[in-house]
C-alpha cells in the first residue's frame, strides 16, 4: 500500500530534516573564527573561553569572580554555499561581571550580527571598529562604558536593537543615530547624556520601544514623536527635558506602555489618550497636570498600572467604574481629589493609593476602612477639612493624645533594637513585621508612629510587593543599618501627640544594595529626595556618595519646627538612579533608622535667656524688687 499524497510529503519532509541535521552536527566553525572568539573573550577579561567548535557551543568561561548567574552562548548559522562549515552569528557573554573592555576585533567575525555583554564590568569605550559589521543587536547594558557614543555606530544600517542603559556615557546623542531608519529599540536610560534629543531622530519612524530615564537633557519634549507610530513604548523619568507634552502624543495609538515624570514646565490640561485603547501602563508622575482625570481612563479595559501622583489634579473619581477593567495599582497621590471614595474602585486584589489628597474623610464603618487581605487601601492624609491628627489617623473614632512626648526612634526595616548613644542607652522601635504593599499605611496606638509608603517595584515580576525589606549579611554593620526599608515611589514616616517645639531630626543611613568589589553588583546608584514637614530639605541624596562608599553607616541631620503636634517625614523617588541593579526593580528611597529628638541647642539658648533677663532684672532694680508681687510684662511667661 501506498502512502497518500499528503503522507508521502510529511515523510519527505522528516527525512530531509534528519537530513540536514546530519549535516549541521559535523559542521565545524572555521578555526579563524574560533581565533577571535578567544580573542573577543580576553580582551574583554575572561582568563579563558572553552569552546566546541564542532557543536558551536561554549562549554565555559573563565572568569575572576564567580558570577551569581550568567549567559555563556554562542549561535552559530551554516553557510549557505557549504553544509560542512558554521559561521559565528550571536554571541552572549552576560552577567560575568568582566572586567576588560569591549572588543575591537568583533569585527573579524564576517557573520556576527547579535551581541549581548549585558551586566558585566567592562570600562572603556564603545570601538568606532564596530561600525563596520552588519549587527542587529547590540547590548552592553549595566557596564561602566563611558565616553561619548560614536557617531560611527549611525552607519550600521542593519542595527535593529541598540541598549546602552546604565553605564556611563557622556556628552550630547550623536545626530548620525538618525540615520539607523531600520531601528526598533533604542535604550540609553541612566547615563550622564546632554543637550536636546537630535532631530534626526523624527527619522526612526520603526521605533517600537524608546527610553532615555535618568539623563540631563535639556530642552522641551520634542513633538516628532508623533513620527513613531509602531512605538508600544515610551519611558521618559527624570530625563531633564521640559514640559508640556506634546499634544500629539495622543496619535501614538500603539502604545501600550506610557511612562513620563519628573518634567519642568508650565501647567497643563492632562493630554488626550482616548485613542490609544490597548494600554496596560500609564505613568504620569509629577507632570505638572491640572484639571480633571478624564472618566475614559477608567474605561481602558486593559490598563493594569495607573500612576499620575503629585500632579494638581482636582475632581472626583467616578462610582461606576466598569468590573471589566484589569486594574492591579491605582496610584492617585499627591493630588486635590475630592469627593467620596467610591466602592467600585475597591475591588478584590488590587492596590490604591489615595493619600495626599481632599477625599472626604473615611470613617471606621465605611468600606475604604474595612479590612480586606485582599485589598491594599492608603488613606493617609486623604481627606481634608479635618484636624491634622485625624489626617494621619484616618478610619478611626474620635482619638485624643493620652500625652505628649518628644523623641521618635524608629529601627527601619528591622527589629526591635537598642543602642547605646552617647546619652545612655535607646530602644528603637522596628518595623520589620510590616509587610509590604503598594498602598500600604501602619500606626502604631503605643508609641504614636507610623508610615506610609507608596509605589510598585516595576518590571520585578512581582506584583505582590513583599521586597519592601533590604537585609544583608554584613558583619560589619549594626542591627541599625543591616536592615532597612525602601519603597518604590514615596515612604513618609510621621509622629504624633508629640510636643510643638524645636527638633533635631537624625537620618540614619547605609547602602547595603550594591556591594563593594569588581562586579556589576557595584554600578548601582541611588538617588532620592528627602522632605521635612512638606519641605524640600535635601534633592538627589545618594547614600554612597554620603556615606564614601556602600556598606558604611551615615548620619545627616536636620533641624525642624513642630507647630500641630506631628512630624512628617517623606522620601521621594524622582526617577533618578539605576533600576536594574543587582537586579530589576532596585530602586527608589532606602532608610535605616530614624531618631527623633529635642534641639537642645534652643533649650539652652532659651534658659539662658531666660537667666540673663532675670540678672538684669535683679541688678537693675535691686534685691527688694523680687518681693514685690507685680513683675514687669517682659518677664512673663519666664
Amino acid at each position: 500500500m501506498y502512502p497518500s499524497g499528503n503522507s508521502t510529503t510529511a515523510w519527505i519532509l522528516r527525512l530531509y530534516c534528519c537530513f540536514l541535521f546530519l549535516i549541521f552536527a559535523e559542521s565545524r566553525v572555521p578555526q579563524e573564527e574560533v581565533n577571535v572568539l578567544q580573542q573577543i573573550a580576553k580582551t574583554m577579561g575572561a582568563t579563558y573561553l572553552s569552546f566546541d567548535a564542532d557543536l558551536c557551543e561554549v562549554e565555559e568561561v573563565g572568569v575572576t569572580v564567580k558570577p551569581q548567574w550568567f549567559e555563556h552562548i554562542v549561535d552559530c548559522h551554516p553557510d549557505i554555499g557549504s553544509g560542512e562549515v558554521n559561521h559565528i552569528t550571536r554571541i552572549v557573554l552576560k552577567g560575568l561581571s568582566l572586567p576588560g573592555v569591549l572588543p575591537p576585533e568583533l569585527v573579524k567575525l564576517p557573520y556576527i550580527k547579535e551581541i549581548d555583554f549585558a551586566y558585566n564590568y567592562l570600562s572603556g569605550r564603545i570601538p568606532v571598529e564596530w561600525a563596520a559589521a552588519q549587527l542587529t543587536n547590540i547590548s552592553v547594558l549595566v557596564n561602566r562604558l563611558s565616553g561619548e557614543i560614536p557617531k560611527e555606530l549611525g552607519n550600521i544600517s542593519s542595527l535593529l536593537y541598540l541598549n546602552l542603559e546604565a553605564n556611563q556615557f557622556s556628552g550630547t546623542v550623536p545626530s548620525e543615530l538618525g540615520k539607523l531608519i531600520s531601528l526598533q529599540t533604542l535604550i540609553l536610560s541612566s547615563n550622564q547624556l546632554v543637550g536636546e534629543v537630535p532631530t534626526s531622530f523624527s527619522e526612526l519612524i520603526n521605533l517600537t520601544d524608546f527610553r532615555i530615564s535618568d539623563n540631563n537633557f535639556s530642552g522641551p519634549i520634542p513633538d516628532f514623536i508623533q513620527n513613531w507610530k509602531q512605538l508600544t513604548k515610551l519611558e521618559m523619568h527624570a530625563t531633564g527635558l521640559e514640559g508640556p507634552i506634546p499634544s500629539n502624543i495622543s496619535l501614538l495609538n500603539k502604545l501600550t506602555d506610557l511612562r513620563i515624570s519628573d518634567i519642568g514646565g508650565p501647567a497643563q490640561a492632562f493630554p488626550s489618550l482616548s485613542d490609544i485603547i490597548g494600554l496596560h501602563t500609564l505613568v504620569l508622575r509629577n507632570c505638572s497636570l491640572s484639571g480633571e482625570l478624564p472618566v475614559y481612563i477608567w474605561a481602558m479595559k486593559d490598563l493594569q498600572t495607573l500612576d499620575v501622583t503629585f500632579n494638581k489634579l482636582v475632581g472626583e473619581i467616578p462610582n461606576d467604574i466598569s468590573a471589566r477593567n484589569m486594574l492591579k495599582f491605582v496610584f492617585l497621590t499627591g493630588n486635590m481629589l475630592s469627593g467620596e471614595i467610591p466602592d467600585s474602585i475597591l475591588k478584590n486584589g488590587i492596590n490604591v493609593d489615595l493619600s495626599y489628597n481632599n477625599f472626604t474623610w473615611q470613617g471606621p464603618d465605611q468600606h475604604a476602612c474595612q479590612q480586606n487581605m485582599n485589598l491594599y487601601v492608603n488613606l493617609y492624609k486623604s481627606s481634608a477639612a479635618v484636624s491634622p491628627l485625624r489626617r494621619i489617623l484616618p478610619c478611626t473614632n474620635d482619638f485624643t493624645c493620652p500625652r505628649y512626648g518628644c523623641s521618635l526612634h524608629v529601627n527601619s526595616g528591622g527589629n526591635d533594637f537598642t543602642v547605646k548613644e552617647s546619652d545612655g542607652e535607646v530602644d528603637y522601635a522596628g518595623d520589620a513585621g510590616v509587610d509590604g504593599g503598594s498602598a500600604r499605611y501602619f500606626s502604631s496606638s503605643t508609641n504614636y508612629w507610623g508610615l506610609s509608603s507608596t509605589g510598585d517595584f516595576m518590571d520585578d515580576n512581582n506584583d505582590q510587593n513583599a521586597r519592601f525589606i533590604e537585609s544583608t549579611p554584613s558583619n560589619s554593620l549594626s542591627e541599625l543599618y543591616s536592615n532597612a526599608r525602601r519603597s518604590p515611589l514615596s515612604l513618609s514616616y510621621f509622629r504624633y501627640c508629640l510636643r510643638n517645639g524645636s527638633y533635631n531630626v537624625s537620618l540614619h543611613f547605609a547602602e547595603i544594595a550594591f556591594t563593594n568589589d569588581s562586579t556589576y553588583n557595584s554600578l548601582g546608584r541611588r538617588v532620592f529626595d528627602i522632605y521635612i514637614q512638606e519641605k524640600l530639605v535635601w534633592k538627589d541624596f545618594n547614600i554612597v556618595n554620603e556615606a564614601d562608599g556602600v556598606q558604611r553607616p551615615v548620619v545627616r541631620h536636620f533641624n525642624t519646627t513642630v507647630t500641630d503636634n506631628t512630624l512628617e517625614i517623606r522620601f521621594y523617588w524622582a526617577g533618578k538612579g539605576t533600576i536594574r541593579i543587582p537586579s530589576r526593580g532596585q530602586y527608589g528611597p532606602l532608610i535605616s533608622a530614624i531618631s527623633l529628638k529635642p534641639n537642645l541647642e534652643e533649650v539652652y539658648a532659651k534658659t539662658e535667656m531666660a537667666v540673663f533677663t532675670l540678672l538684669h532684672f535683679f541688678f537693675s532694680f535691686g534685691p527688694d524688687t523680687w518681693l514685690h508681687p507685680d513683675l514687669p510684662p517682659s518677664l512673663t511667661g519666664i
